[in-house]
């Protein structure tokens, strides 16, 4: 099957079928929502993608773990999504998802154990450089914080609240008042020359481009500290909140707050570093 390029730019949905491929879904096959078990998502420009093979292992451990879905399922559905990634200039942030089956679910796409492995190919938004962040420590709504795709609807549902507070993201805090992370993103601060990452204790998604970032730092000598901090230490510090999506992105502003936003110094050198890592997907 040939990459699918969408020149129209809509959103498409495929399901992979019992017979080892993926078919485009339309009308009310299409509309159906079952909850999500299992997501992951990236970013697909100029025919090329960053950290393929982590978003690939980290959506493989979650339906495995969560589902049991088998190994030999699942590469074949990565080997088909990636067969169809779009290798056009882009943007586009597809995504791959699992779910278990709503009645009624066309049953060539119904795989043993009653789950859809399904591809959706995305438009990406308008990306980033910077971003503004809502002041206000939100209690972490999410029921399995650890896997991407359960609490998706929670997590969109908080970042709505921060848009209307005129904010690009919202951090998420423990019980005790800990930040854990962004509602889309994954959290990094500096401490004079230390990159700091929450606890490795806190509820975080194992986030692919933190995880980049931090093991770059470690090969280039500097020191990578886990900490439980609150929002208020963040204050006047350089911070980035990272993702697939728009990569790293340093803190401008509080949103709502008193809090001062750090001086981003740092932030240009390794986002560029970090634009470097995309390479170009198989022909």
């Amino acid at each position: 099957m040939r990459p699918a390029t969408a020149p129209d730019r809509g959103e498409r949905l495929f399901a992979l079928t019992r017979s080892g491929g993926l078919r485009e879904l339309g009308g009310r096959e299409a509309d159906a929502r079952p909850a999500l078990l299992a997501a992951d998502s990236w970013l697909v420009a100029d025919g090329g993608v960053r950290a393929l093979d982590r978003h690939r292992q980290r959506f493989t451990a979650t339906c495995a773990e969560t589902a049991g879905v088998s190994l030999r399922l699942l590469d074949a559905f990565w080997t088909a999504v990636v067969a169809l990634l779009p290798r056009d200039p882009g943007p586009w942030f597809p995504r791959v998802e699992l779910e278990r089956a709503a009645p009624g679910a066309p049953a060539d796409t119904v795989q043993p154990g009653g789950h859809r492995l399904l591809y959706r190919l995305r438009p990406a938004p308008v990306l980033g450089a910077s971003a503004r962040v809502w002041g206000l420590a939100v209690p972490d709504p999410r029921r399995a914080p650890r896997h991407k795709g359960p609490d998706l609807d929670a997590l969109a549902a908080v970042r709505r609240r921060a848009a209307e507070a005129g904010a690009d993201e919202a951090l998420l805090v423990s019980p005790d008042g800990v930040v854990v992370e962004a509602a889309n993103s994954s959290l990094l601060w500096w401490e004079g020359d230390v990159l700091c990452h929450p606890a490795a204790e806190l509820p975080a998604l194992p986030g692919v481009t933190a995880l980049l970032l931090t093991e770059h730092a470690k090969r280039s000598g500097v020191e990578v500290r886990p900490c439980r901090r609150r929002l208020s230490a963040l204050a006047g510090r350089e911070v980035w909140v990272v993702n697939a999506l728009h990569g790293l992105r340093p803190v401008t502003a509080w949103v709502d707050s008193l809090l001062p936003a750090g001086e981003p110094v740092r932030a240009a050198g390794w986002r560029a570093w970090l634009s470097g890592l995309r390479t170009p997907l198989p022909s």
